[in-house]
């Protein structure tokens, strides 16, 4: 799958074709990255090989290695087989217990021949989308209902630090480190005081939006408290752009409006805080212990005002600050 997507980029430098399906395959890749679960991101999957190369029947699947067995999470069309003349599979390598299968059938011997000519193209897409379909998957394994923040949608407390060393190891992340954020509203019961907890709620769902919109796939949200909420970077193991994704969350939260009358267009804005934490796998540190250090980092951050960013690594011994 890899040397399909190397070809394909090759391709675009001078062939008009190959450059606008890239181009497509990319816009697909941004799409997914918002879709809310495992299901619409089949779906989305469908819709976009229906557009491009007209694949009418399809099936999208999950293999579970370990208990010998096929889950189809989405069907599309007409019935077929695999043995079928005119169908192809393709299986997406999730690095999990659980691979992913995309079928699909021709729907005339001239269709099959053009799919034939883009079997290229569509094993590069898949490889791109890989890490967000192995991403969906996790997710699905560990989430359900309750596991979910009901207000703004992101994991539950309970959740996320019950389950995060689970999803660390699956996750398969290589660098054995992450960077914890943990990110609180500034001078959050002035919005209830003032307004209502309708507008308090508003404010969460948008910071909720902003965190999603400056992290990765792989990147995972919980709601801690009322107004914290602790991202784990799983994406990457450079701290500087891990301080930059905290910092682009203050500005572009900064900058957002929440309406909070819909008749006069009154809108609010607010500021966030964010402590930060390297945790280090196999360390002398747990991670309950790092998750504490970013909550100090997040408390003394807020002593020093609004809309800053402290790294628990740069707290004095001296300084005070009061946990609640």
């Amino acid at each position: 799958m890899r040397n399909s997507i190397i070809e394909l980029i090759k391709q675009s430098a001078s062939d008009k074709v190959a450059f606008e399906t890239l181009d497509s395959i990319f816009k697909l890749y941004e799409q997914l990255q918002y879709s809310s679960n495992l299901n619409q991101l089949a779906s989305d999957i469908f819709l976009w090989l229906e557009e491009e190369f007209a694949i009418k029947n399809m099936v999208f699947s999950l293999f579970d290695i370990n208990k010998n067995n096929k889950t189809d999470i989405l069907a599309k069309g007409d019935k077929f087989y695999l043995d079928d003349d005119l169908s192809q599979f393709f299986i997406i390598n999730t690095h999990t217990n659980l691979n992913a299968t995309i079928s699909f059938c021709a729907s005339s011997e001239e269709h099959s021949l053009f799919l034939e000519n883009k079997y290229n193209s569509i094993e590069a897409t898949f490889f791109i989308i890989s890490t967000i379909v192995q991403n969906a998957i996790l997710k699905k394994n560990f989430i359900d209902s309750a596991s979910l923040d009901s207000v703004t949608n992101v994991f539950s407390s309970h959740y996320f630090i019950e389950n995060l060393s689970s999803y660390l190891k699956l996750s398969n992340n290589k660098q054995n480190e992450i960077f914890l954020l943990m990110i609180g509203i500034d001078r959050f019961k002035a919005v209830v005081d003032e307004f209502n907890y309708e507008i308090a709620d508003k404010v969460l769902i948008e910071l909720a939006r902003v965190i999603h919109s400056n992290i990765n796939e792989f990147d995972i949200v919980g709601r801690l408290e009322t107004d914290t909420f602790l991202v784990s970077i799983l994406s990457n193991d450079d701290e500087n752009q891990a301080c930059e994704v905290a910092k682009k969350i203050i500005s572009d939260f900064s900058k957002a409006r929440v309406i909070v009358n819909e008749e006069t267009r009154q809108t609010l804005q607010k500021t966030v805080s964010i402590g930060f934490e390297k945790f280090v796998l196999n360390s002398n540190m747990s991670l309950d212990d790092a998750i504490k250090n970013a909550d100090i980092a997040l408390v003394e951050a807020k002593n020093r005002g609004r809309g800053e960013f402290l790294k628990f690594s740069k707290i004095n011994s001296s300084d005070n600050f009061k946990l609640f």
